[in-house]
């Protein structure tokens, strides 16, 4: 009698644990260089997507990070604390939360400018591999 060996169950043989640990990887490379501007990685992407669309819906944004309301809402209450946020409803429709940056929030753009290059020359991946890896992550996060 054969017996079976279980390759698909082999952790080397997934596509989500790469994926999972590179994840990881990079989110911790952001660590050194967002502390001094008093930001956690997700709070930083949080602040990403406002820097781009200012005065979003709580809905819009979590479609932007691909996160839940019940993650991004605690995010939100701690960008606020900082005094980076501003989060009011809508004059539309009260149960809509609108979020908008502050002045303190719009100047920590500039702060931030330099982050996507400082952590871009940790990482050991030509530019052609980053552009072929972003496009790669961006068809999965599609499909």
């Amino acid at each position: 009698m054969k017996q079976k060996t279980y390759e698909q169950l082999k952790l080397d043989n997934q596509l989500c644990f790469p994926l999972y640990a590179a994840a990881r990887r990079v989110m911790n490379l952001y660590t050194p260089y967002l502390a001094p501007l008093g930001l956690t990685y997700t709070q930083y992407i949080v602040m990403l997507v406002l820097w781009e669309e200012d005065g979003i819906r709580v809905g819009r944004l979590c479609e932007r990070l691909h996160l839940d309301t019940g993650t991004v809402t605690p995010l939100l209450k701690k960008l606020e604390a900082q005094g980076l946020v501003t989060r009011s409803r809508s004059a539309g429709d009260e149960r809509v939360m609108i979020i908008a940056l502050t002045q303190a929030g719009q100047e920590l753009k500039e702060r931030a400018v330099n982050v996507p290059a400082q952590v871009g020359r940790c990482i050991a991946m030509t530019p052609e591999e980053a552009v072929t890896l972003h496009r790669l992550l961006h068809r999965l996060l599609e499909a």
